[in-house]
């Protein structure tokens, strides 16, 4: 609404700057008309979501998933959230889709057409959990710049394609191979054809695993544009900019990759912890890699009401980067006393974890509840808000929920 206020009182020399090119007919616009490139796209039709799924920002698209959202085993489109760095691809054809693999370390460029990789190499399917690296961003203190995200800005679903390590080794890979980085379709905001919004990668070890794939099916139907139709990286376990969406080149590098949102402060948070607040040198921050320890409760809403005497059930997932977790704890007395949930083992390696619990309350009044996960390495989640870093990244503090006994 703020957009649209503000070309409404722009005077049409500069609305035209903003098109990019001269309005014809301009002069001859009703007073106060919004042209239609303008005009807000409605985000919940437009990729078929959730009525209650928040919209942080438009341009680009971020939208996050509100906690009891993400109820389900496995992550239904309507509620997956949307992280985009530039506009999304339009136009897309799929029968001239291809992927190139290229870069310093492949013994020979290569590319595949879309039909090509379905038919020439074996089908894998999994469960994988996808963070974004900001999630839980809100709750820094000195606020750090970016997308407020709350605790929605994370998802678990089934993702089918082909292994990026058989399409490697069919490419043929150099011994200096160190990394891997991707490229797609999405545009810059600017509108510059020569910027990329986001060319984020991963180290070979990383490439090689089994379960990163280069997928086209999402729970069993064709990626939603929204989520990177018709072909997107999936590397699990890592902030979700390193699952590229849209990707039409890999390339194999002889260094870390140096592509858009690779270099300075992007994904990275300082490598020794800093006062909140203080500045850090570029040289100074480390890759984020592997995602922390964390546990989301998603039954039932916070602010539930229940009678005294009755137990309240409640549940939620737990996941913890490349690790597994191996222990799910509650609280219904702010972290004084701790009582163990019920907790499943991953579908596969990656898949978030379902954890369930049943709360008992002596006496009427307000309480929470709150979920704290340990991973296999025995770190577990803090009850407060982890190390300050600029970015916002990280933020593994334990969820809670507001329960009223009456």
């Amino acid at each position: 609404m703020k957009r649209r206020t503000f070309v409404k009182k722009t005077a049409l020399s500069s609305i035209a700057g903003l098109v990019g090119t001269p309005i014809v007919f301009g002069k001859k616009m009703p007073p106060n008309y919004l042209p239609v490139v303008f005009q807000d796209a409605d985000p919940y039709q437009l990729f078929g979501l959730n009525q209650e799924m928040v919209v942080l920002n438009d341009r680009p698209w971020n939208i996050e998933a509100k906690a009891h959202l993400l109820n389900e085993n496995i992550t239904s489109a309507q509620n997956m959230f949307i992280r985009n760095n530039g506009i999304i691809p339009k136009d897309i054809d799929i029968e001239n889709w291809s992927l190139t693999i290229d870069g310093e370390s492949v013994k020979a460029q290569k590319t595949y057409s879309l039909k090509e990789l379905k038919s020439r190499f074996p089908h894998y399917t999994y469960q994988v959990t996808l963070e974004c690296g900001g999630n839980g961003r809100s709750e820094f203190d000195p606020p750090a710049k970016g997308n407020q995200w709350t605790v929605g800005a994370v998802s678990c679903a089934e993702w089918t394609g082909v292994r990026l390590r058989d399409l490697l080794e069919d490419v043929g890979i150099e011994s200096d191979a160190v990394y891997i980085g991707y490229h797609a379709a999405d545009t810059h905001l600017s509108g510059d054809p020569e910027k990329e919004p986001i060319s984020r990668g991963v180290p070979m070890a990383k490439a090689l695993q089994n379960e990163t794939l280069l997928a086209f099916q999402m729970n069993g139907k064709d990626i939603p544009l929204a989520h990177g139709h018709p072909l997107r990286l999936i590397a699990g376990g890592w902030p979700a900019s390193a699952s590229g969406k849209w990707v039409n080149r890999i390339s194999v590098r002889d260094k870390i990759h140096d592509g858009a949102k690779m270099t300075g402060s992007s994904y990275r948070v300082p490598c020794e912890p800093v006062a909140p607040g203080e500045n850090v040198e570029d040289e100074n921050m480390c890759i984020i890699e592997s995602m922390p320890v964390k546990s989301l409760i998603t039954y039932p809403k916070s602010g539930a009401i229940i009678k005294l005497g009755r137990k309240l059930d409640f549940r939620g997932h737990a996941w913890a980067g490349e690790l597994e977790v191996s222990q799910m704890e509650y609280s219904i007395d702010f972290g004084a006393t701790w009582q163990r949930a019920k907790l499943d083992k991953p579908v596969n390696r990656l898949a978030w974890q379902h954890f369930s619990a049943s709360a008992e309350f002596d006496q009427k009044g307000y309480y929470e509840i709150w979920a704290k996960a340990t991973d296999s390495n025995g770190n577990s989640q803090p009850m407060v808000l982890p190390g300050w870093n600029p970015k916002g990244y990280l933020n593994n503090a334990c969820h809670r929920i507001a329960v009223k006994v009456e």
